[in-house]
């Protein structure tokens, strides 16, 4: 029989939401929500064919048992630790620096699973790195993000805004200008970033003030994955190149 996929950062997020909000104490399997979240990561749409091929893929008592990796691993935790691994620690360490944000990661997830939403979009081959790993937040948020910015409708009209307000379109961290450099095959193009992760600015629809322009390479930095880390706003990633500079 097939064992089951390892535990991605996407399940992670919602199995650590979980512990947080138990006061980081594990959940037993006769928990309601311990099995409200095997449900949920059965049908997430990650791991295609896994909850028909593998019978115990995240059953309850898998996701019982990841819990207490997540609460005994905690640097407070008195007692002997679970093994564990290294995407577990990544999600403690998440939670304990930042989280309200992760909370809100962990909750944007579910309404985007909850709507059916995250069901229609396709997988995205920016959504995981060179290494396959993701944002700390997991792959199907960026999924999400990266839909929405590459909706040719909204794009449009970000570009005619900057253009009514006399803005030149050039690229907001590093002031790359396309027309500049490829003349008339350049001129009018650019790309556009949320400028807030969607679990931060809010499940609604995009305004146009929700995005930055990017040339194409700080675009893929803004999205580059970082162990243990979430991906970056434009204004972070402007202060990793001053950071660098000589």
């Amino acid at each position: 029989m097939p064992r089951s996929p390892a535990w991605t950062h996407d399940e992670l997020l919602l199995a650590c939401a979980l512990v947080v909000e138990n006061g980081w104490n594990e959940l037993r399997e006769g928990d309601l929500r311990v099995a409200d979240l095997s449900d949920l990561l059965r049908s997430l749409p990650i791991h295609e064919g896994a909850a028909r091929a593998i019978p115990k893929f995240r059953s309850i008592g898998s996701v019982s048992r990841k819990t207490s990796d997540l609460a005994s691993n905690h640097p407070a935790y008195v007692g002997t630790p679970t093994k564990g691994g290294r995407l577990d620690r990544e999600m403690i360490s998440a939670f304990i620096a930042r989280p309200t944000e992760m909370l809100l990661a962990a909750a944007a997830l579910r309404q985007g699973i909850g709507t059916g939403e995250l069901y229609s979009i396709p997988q995205d081959p920016d959504e995981l790195d060179d290494e396959g790993s993701s944002a700390v937040e997991g792959r199907l948020l960026t999924r999400w993000a990266l839909h929405r910015e590459r909706n040719r409708g909204l794009r449009a009209r970000k570009i005619a805004q900057a253009t009514k307000l006399g803005q030149p379109l050039q690229c907001e961290v590093c002031y790359f200008d396309f027309g500049s450099i490829y003349g008339d095959l350049g001129t009018g193009y650019i790309e556009v970033h949320h400028r807030l992760p969607l679990h931060l600015s809010g499940r609604r629809e995009t305004r146009l003030d929700d995005l930055a322009l990017l040339c194409a390479n700080c675009h893929r930095m803004c999205h580059r994955s970082r162990a243990g880390e979430s991906w970056r706003t434009p204004s972070a990633l402007r202060a990793e190149i001053v950071k660098s500079a000589p």
